[in-house]
């Protein structure tokens, strides 16, 4: 049974996802439209410490593993896997439909997806914003993404990156739907 997958379609209103609950509840409503909401799904963030309120790594809210696609095949055993040498790739990284999610040389190219996470999953220390203000900011701020389809810009270990490619930017302030467009991205998620 599905037990991952890439949001076929952002929230559409940039890094403002009303917080981990408004992803989580994105993951959940898709799931079930697509008839796996039997369990319950959670997005791949972090949230960074703010005004007294810890951290969250994305690692910790995923569960044990393992982790497979729409056609069964398994992305990662466990959570090391996942972080280590995992099976995502464009052809495996596909949306609750089974459908490949456009990447670097497709029209448009949406391989960019939200984690505000670092390489082992975990949350970026306080002070730069990495996760458009913890998932409520639509304008100021920048989210960390990944690449689905594992290419940049560059051959470097940031380009071929699941999870911690590099900040989103914009002319809105680095957070609006717009931004995560300019880059290549529209505000998906892992599930």
């Amino acid at each position: 049974a599905t037990s991952f997958f890439v949001t076929s379609n952002g929230i559409g209103n940039g890094g403002n996802l009303g917080g981990l609950a408004g992803a989580d509840n994105q993951c959940q409503t898709l799931a079930q439209a697509a008839g796996a909401g039997g369990k319950t799904w959670r997005a791949y963030l972090s949230t960074q410490e703010a005004s007294g309120t810890p951290a969250v790594h994305a690692r910790d809210r995923i569960g044990k593993g393992p982790w497979q696609n729409s056609k069964g095949t398994v992305i990662a055993k466990d959570v090391a896997e996942l972080h280590g040498s995992n099976g995502l790739t464009k052809q495996t990284a596909l949306s609750e439909k089974g459908e490949i999610i456009n990447g670097r040389g497709d029209t448009p190219n949406r391989h960019d997806v939200l984690t505000g996470s670092q390489p082992d999953g975990t949350a970026f220390a306080a002070g730069e914003d990495r996760t458009c203000k913890n998932w409520t900011s639509s304008t100021q701020g920048a989210a960390m993404v990944g690449h689905i389809d594992r290419i940049g810009l560059r051959d470097d270990e940031a380009s071929k990156s699941w999870n911690s490619s590099h900040p989103s930017r914009g002319n809105d302030g680095g957070c609006s739907q717009a931004d995560l467009k300019s880059t290549g991205g529209d505000g998906l998620l892992y599930c």
